[in-house]
């Protein structure tokens, strides 16, 4: 009698695994997204198994289960789901989202099927995932080889958000490096769990079923056309000749979505072939959903399980697994999990459609019980590597990867220049890095020399005798990228100093309005001011036509910096009296009561509003705009702080989106800055030291309290990332986000001594 391999090993291994895992401060908070029992679907089972797997293998796991749910058909889950998300419901999956992130969710872990959600190739599910801000693991359950638009699309959206992206098969991890160009060390193989049940005891349950005397082949799951059961039905008349004894079972109720299109009449034209070939005395139909353990009871009164699928794609079977898990000798069309668990002589794999190959490999096992042994106790040699102990410490191993650490914030006491002189040469500022790397391609603009013309009137001592020499450099870009004919600053300059461009976004040239305000104002020369004073007169103009309400903002700070000093001011006192009417107007037209804001959206550089209306509140002495300027500020500061406490600026994904609250992703630099000088605004307003808490919450995302744990940010180089996205840093290093590192620190700095 055979017997069972030893588990001495694998059991103590697991048990040391489980004493040495990383101690964490509070447990992991995991939130489970897919289909869940009572639902009748094998990704319903699966989550359901990895629910218990988990819990069993780490009791201080928290699990909160989203379970999917039909619309058409009322599911009463069990306890343990948080929330059922309505297929095909955007409201739901929203609702779902908000809940995930006020759970303060460490990870969130989605089973992908593309059936399971709704939408065009199930791409409802991205109402979910572009909400929510946690690291993201996704099962993919099924990985095409030649997806259709609409597959692909929801694919690589998934890739790009995703921190892991687990799949059950080499030829998955393959196609999600050639087709969909995932990274590798993004991609983490887990086989499908399996029970742990003994070896050998058909016979036990043979008897349960009433297949005594009788030699078992057997077929499970949702019936439907691509489980390819007519072919093994052709079979039988073959294999009947030589073994009058055997049975085929075909258990599994008829697929829902096939059931609610016709019915059972694929199951009544399977029967009536049985017939047509007289073996309908050699099937046995158990027309039913069986519950897990029923299930694996019934496998284990098996011989022979059989998958005759008909799809090579199918890139994992839970079936199959099961099979092997319990000692079957299992007979497969080479769909993708087969060909690969089947591999080494642990199975038999037969083409396509080919009932004599299922005939013949079918008689030679029954009809050789050695070679059938030999196969069962090889197939439940694999199934060992895959039980649910085994995928449980595998998948806390991922967890534990994926899972944010805290990290230590501080402002430093110097920041260095060398990131910035990288990036800056005889003609300006670069606008963008490749890594660090100056990208010569995209030349320059006016944006990024006036940040950076601004930054040499704040630098330090030491910082200033590095790079000095440049304030002349971006004086010159700026000056030069005055259109006298237009009337308007040009923005972008190839690196052959050709103007790409006449007329640069209004942004851009409220933004050099403000950079020669912030000149005439704090320029260490006397000349320099002098000259800042002259081209802000000529210049200035412009902004009484703005549209954009940042470009109205920008150019509002620049009328304070200089009204700072020449309080009679005409023009720029007209800038900020008409920017302050403007942007009252925009606030009384968008404002609702959830949502306080000068636009419908949100978008870059959000609190540079507010803050213009607190400055322009104190000079013209208007209470009702220092009272707008503090009720927006509020509002989008409120909207940027994370529920575990840290700050997170407006992601680029919220852009475009009408009275949506911020999405997480990807976060840039120059909010950071903007919200400090925004909260050093407030409290010359309200002497409130909140808004000093507020200003270090935010400069704290450089270090690491962020939504990935990851520095962005190097004081001794003085160099920034230019963000973060769902999979964490983007390494590149352009000048937008080296300038706002840079004026972050000095503006931190400046509050912290101002404040006492």
């Amino acid at each position: 009698m055979y017997e069972a391999p030893d588990r001495t090993s694998f059991d103590e291994g697991l048990e040391a695994w489980l004493l040495l895992r990383p101690k964490v401060a509070a447990p992991v908070r995991l939130a489970l997204i897919g289909g869940f029992l009572p639902r009748r679907c094998g990704i319903a089972t699966f989550t359901t198994d990895i629910y218990a797997s988990l819990k069993a293998a780490a009791p201080d796991l928290a699990v909160d289960v989203y379970a999917m749910a039909p619309a058409s058909v009322p599911t009463m889950f069990d306890p343990v789901v948080r929330t059922a998300i309505t297929e095909g419901d955007a409201n739901s999956f929203v609702d779902a989202a908000r809940q995930i992130e006020a759970s303060c969710a460490d990870i969130i872990w989605l089973q992908h099927e593309f059936g399971l959600f709704g939408g065009l190739a199930g791409d409802m599910v991205l109402e979910l995932v572009d909400r929510v801000a946690a690291p993201l693991i996704v099962t993919l359950h099924t990985v095409l080889a030649e997806p259709d638009a609409d597959q692909r699309r929801v694919m690589e959206r998934l890739i790009a958000r995703a921190s892991k992206l687990v799949v059950m098969s080499e030829r998955s991890r393959n196609l999600l490096r050639t087709v969909y160009c995932a990274d590798e060390d993004q991609i983490a193989l887990i086989a499908h769990g399996v029970p742990d049940r003994p070896f050998g005891r058909s016979h036990q349950f043979k008897s349960r079923f009433g297949f005594n005397g009788k030699l078992v082949v057997l077929t499970f799951g949702l019936l439907s056309p691509g489980k390819g059961i007519e072919a093994v039905i052709e079979a039988l008349p073959a294999i009947v000749e030589d073994h009058p004894d055997v049975i085929y079972c075909i258990a599994g109720a008829t697929h829902p979505n096939l059931l609610a299109r016709e019915g059972e009449s694929y199951r009544e034209r399977l029967q009536a072939l049985a017939v047509t070939l007289g073996v309908e005395a050699h099937i046995r139909w158990i027309d039913a959903f069986l519950e897990t353990e029923e299930l694996l009871d019934l496998l284990e009164a098996a011989d022979i399980y059989v998958t005759p699928y008909t799809g090579a794609q199918q890139s994992t079977s839970g079936t199959l697994s099961y099979a092997m898990a319990l000692g079957k000798a299992v007979v497969s069309t080479p769909y993708v999990h087969a060909v690969e668990l089947l591999a080494d002589d642990h199975g038999v794999l037969v083409p396509f459609h080919d009932s004599a190959a299922i005939a013949a490999e079918i008689k030679y096992l029954l009809g050789d019980p050695d070679r059938l042994l030999t196969l069962q106790k090889r197939a439940y040699g694999r199934g060992r590597e895959m039980i649910w102990p085994v995928f449980a410490a595998r998948s806390h191993e991922l967890i534990e990867q994926c899972r944010i650490a805290p990290q230590p914030a501080s402002v430093p006491d110097k920041i260095g220049v060398d990131g910035l002189l990288r990036i800056c040469d005889d003609t300006g500022i670069l606008q963008h890095s490749v890594h660090d790397v100056p990208d010569r391609a995209h030349g320059y603009c006016v944006d990024d020399n006036a940040r950076a013309l601004m930054l040499m009137h704040r630098l330090d001592n030491d910082a200033l005798g590095q790079c000095g020499q440049l304030t002349t450099v971006f004086a010159s870009f700026v000056q030069h990228a005055w259109n006298e004919d237009r009337g308007e600053f040009r923005n972008f300059m190839g690196f052959g100093r050709n103007w790409l461009e006449d007329v640069g976004s209004e942004d851009s040239c409220g933004r050099t309005l403000w950079a020669l305000s912030v000149t005439a104002q704090g320029a260490r020369s006397p000349g320099l001011r002098q000259w800042a004073h002259k081209l802000f007169a000529r210049t200035a103009p412009s902004a009484l036509t703005f549209e954009s309400p940042r470009a109205i903002a920008f150019a509002m700070l620049g009328a304070d910096a200089l009204l700072s000093t020449d309080k009679a001011h005409a023009l720029a006192l007209q800038i900020l009296r008409e920017g302050a009417d403007r942007l009252i107007m925009l606030y009384a037209a968008a404002a609702r009561r959830d949502w306080q804001w000068f636009e419908p959206v949100v978008a870059y550089d959000n609190c540079r509003l507010p803050e213009a209306m607190l400055r322009a509140g104190v000079r013209l002495e208007r209470a009702d705009v220092v009272a707008c300027g503090l009720e927006t500020l509020r509002w989008i500061n409120d909207a940027q702080i994370a529920p575990r406490g840290h700050y997170r600026p407006v992601g680029s994904d919220s852009f475009g989106h009408a009275y949506e609250l911020p999405r997480a992703f990807d976060q840039q630099p120059v909010e950071i800055w903007a919200a400090i000088d925004a909260a050093s605004a407030a409290y010359d307003v309200t002497a409130d030291e909140i808004w000093l808490a507020h200003a270090q919450r935010a400069y704290n995302w450089f270090a690491g309290r962020n939504d990935r744990g990851v520095a962005v940010a190097d004081p001794v180089s003085g160099t920034c990332r230019d963000g973060i996205n769902p999979r964490g840093l983007n390494l590149n290093e352009g000048a937008e986000s080296v300038l706002a590192y840079q004026h972050a620190t000095y503006a931190i700095r400046d509050f912290i001594a101002k404040a006492g």
